[in-house]
C-alpha cells in the first residue's frame, strides 16, 4: 500500500485528516500509531472544528517536527530549521490546494469545495514524502 492509500483508508475509517497524514508515516517518525493518533486528534476540522488550518497540513507539519526536531528539552537547536520547513510546507500546500484554512478548502458561501479532503490528504502525504526525499533538508 502507498502512504496515500494508508492515509485515505484511515480517513475512510473515521480518522481526521491530521491523523490520517501523520499516522501514515508513524514508522518514519519513530513513533507508534496510537501516540500519533492521540497527538493529532485535536487538529481535525481545522483545529478542533474551528475551520482553521487544514488538518492534512497540520499532520504534515507534525511529521516535520518528528523528522526534524532534535527533542532536546534543555537547549533545542532545531527550532529554526523546523520552523522553516513548516513555513515551506504551508507555502507548498497553499500553492497546490489554493488555501490553508479548512473553511476555505471546504467551500465558501456557495458550498462548493475549493479542494476536497481527499485531495488535501494526498497533498499532505506528498509533502511528507518530499520531506523524506530531502526536498526540505537545506532549510
Amino acid at each position: 500500500m502507498t502512504k496515500y492509500e494508508i492515509a485515505f483508508s484511515m480517513h475512510n475509517r473515521g480518522c481526521n485528516c491530521a491523523q490520517s497524514v501523520v499516522c501514515a508515516f508513524a514508522e518514519e517518525c519513530g513513533m507508534d500509531v496510537e501516540t500519533l493518533m492521540k497527538a493529532a486528534e485535536g487538529f481535525g476540522l481545522g483545529c478542533g472544528g474551528m475551520a482553521g488550518i487544514c488538518g492534512a497540513l497540520s499532520g504534515a507539519i507534525m511529521a516535520a517536527g518528528c523528522l526534524h526536531a532534535d527533542g532536546n528539552n534543555e537547549a533545542p537547536r532545531t527550532k529554526k530549521t523546523t520552523y522553516a520547513v513548516a513555513k515551506q510546507l504551508c507555502a507548498d500546500f497553499e500553492k497546490e490546494c489554493g488555501a490553508l484554512r479548512c473553511c476555505e478548502l471546504k467551500g465558501g458561501a456557495d458550498g462548493k469545495p475549493l479542494t476536497p479532503c481527499a485531495r488535501c490528504i494526498e497533498v499532505g502525504v506528498k509533502l511528507v514524502e518530499d520531506m523524506l526525499g530531502g526536498k526540505y533538508a537545506d532549510r
